[in-house]
């Protein structure tokens, strides 16, 4: 006779290993210790009188009793994760973590006043923030070491989910004193006739700019470059040069002071920013709750201010 004795704990660590793929990984999303996690998934094998996992000194792998067993316990874990909080719903002692991985643009834009909420209504969940450039929250959000993410690329990753919620258009950042600050729309080959500063070719911008214009003939050569276009704006409003950016990475507070953001023509360049996960991987009720508040704020995929 099947000993049933099975416990939430023991279904959470065979969920963390399943989707980690490492018992190192699962220990520390778990903040329990290797061999406590293993006395777990032991314990749950021998109650269930089924092998679950394959060990092997470089990875673990499912089984296939393995895999079914593990998708029915997310779901399991998942529905009582669900009741828990929606009868906690709103009080103090709802706890629990969020790890999201955000380019910086998208931080400002769509997550602060998400999190506003968020923390008002959960405040004991720790929300972990990983504003990173674009490559870097796209690998993290592949090997699992944030629930999902907020990118402008990983479209065409196989292995992730792209749903977009903002576009925004590139645009000429000058400052208000330059000659082309009073202009309606700048093309591209108009920049070869000022000082122009680019992102290098490790940023995610570059990326995006370099294919999208490798068919055209006029370009700017730069006089200077960096790796965030942050440092870009910045050196922008220091008065060193024109440069091309999407129009959000100016912040407000240039916008209202120092800088203008002139639409880019021919061609026009838009730059499309998504909430980004592992394929097939479901969330924790925490994190599907933040991810479904960052979608609801951002209905429809609605077009930055300026994109027209």
């Amino acid at each position: 006779m099947v000993n049933m004795n099975v416990e939430m704990g023991d279904l959470r660590a065979l969920v963390a290993v399943a989707e980690l793929g490492s018992f190192s990984a699962a220990a520390r999303e778990l903040h329990l210790s290797q061999p406590a996690l293993s006395r777990r998934i032991s314990k749950l094998e021998s109650n269930l009188g089924v092998r679950l996992l394959e060990r092997t000194t470089r990875r673990v792998e499912l089984t296939a009793t393995g895999r079914e067993f593990a998708r029915k316990a997310r779901q399991v874990v998942n529905t009582f994760d669900e009741s828990f909080m929606g009868i906690k719903e709103g009080t103090s002692t709802l706890r629990g973590e969020v790890t999201v991985a955000c380019v910086p643009t998208a931080v400002h834009h769509c997550l602060l006043t998400v999190l506003t909420e968020y923390q008002r209504l959960y405040p004991r969940i720790l929300v972990r923030v990983l504003d990173e450039g674009a490559s870097d929250v796209l690998s993290t959000v592949a090997r699992n070491e944030a629930d999902f993410g907020i990118n402008y690329i990983g479209v065409q990753e196989a292995n992730l989910e792209f749903v977009p919620i903002f576009k925004e258009r590139f645009v000429v950042a000058c400052r208000r004193d330059h000659a082309l600050a009073s202009r309606r729309s700048v093309t591209w080959a108009e920049l070869t006739r000022h000082d122009y500063i680019a992102v290098s070719k490790a940023s995610g911008n570059r990326l995006l700019l370099d294919l999208a214009l490798a068919d055209v003939p006029d370009l700017p050569t730069a006089i200077c470059e960096a790796r965030h276009v942050r440092t870009v704006v910045d050196m922008v409003a220091a008065g060193l040069g024109v440069a091309a950016v999407p129009q959000l990475a100016i912040p407000p507070h240039l916008m209202r002071s120092e800088l203008c953001a002139v639409p880019l023509i021919k061609p026009v360049l838009n730059r499309t920013s998504g909430l980004i996960k592992r394929r097939g991987r479901v969330l924790s009720p925490a994190a599907e709750r933040l991810h479904q508040m960052i979608l609801s704020s951002t209905a429809n995929g609605q077009e930055a201010a300026g994109d027209r």
